[in-house]
């Protein structure tokens, strides 16, 4: 394990290294997320979009993780809304600049937020909506990938760490 193997008391640790894989990218992935979305062109283009989505057509959306992952849910039910990071599979990685059908120009891909990137890691902040921590699922109000995107890792939402600086509701 990198950095400090020192395990405190009421940790738990992995019986295996997830950065120790060598056959393929240090990231390993924790489970899939279970969307309404069953091809890219069903997929909504942001997370925005998926929320009107499946608010208006009653549809659901979970957060399913490994078994051995699993006892990371320990108080997490205390968080309204967690922050999705997953690996956006179906994603082609080689186009730097791109030109998205709904905006002027052409964009590197670091002033947008498409899934088309080197690393095709997309970030959604979403509402918990329950959690089952035994059968390690989290339902969640909407996600905009496909059905069975890796999913890499799930976060607390917290407004004093998470909102940007002297940010207020409807400002830009």
């Amino acid at each position: 394990m990198a950095g400090d193997d020192q395990v405190r008391e009421g940790e738990i640790t992995l019986p295996f290294d997830p950065g120790a894989a060598t056959d393929g990218p240090r990231c390993v992935f924790i489970g899939h997320v279970q969307s309404p979305w069953k091809s890219r062109a069903e997929c909504p283009r942001n997370i925005s979009q998926a929320r009107g989505r499946m608010e208006r057509e009653g549809l659901t959306a979970a957060l399913h993780i490994r078994e051995p992952y699993r006892p990371g849910l320990r108080e997490l039910a205390q968080f309204r809304h967690v922050i999705v990071l997953y690996w956006m599979h179906e994603a082609a990685r080689h186009i730097i600049v791109q030109r998205p059908r709904h905006m002027p120009g052409a964009r590197g891909v670091f002033s947008l937020r498409s899934p088309v990137r080197p690393n095709p890691i997309a970030l959604s902040t979403v509402r918990v909506l329950e959690i089952d921590e035994a059968a390690g699922v989290i339902g969640i109000d909407a996600i905009d990938c496909l059905d069975g995107t890796p999913l890499i890792d799930v976060r607390p939402w917290n407004p004093e760490i998470d909102m940007p600086p002297g940010w207020r509701s409807g400002e830009e």
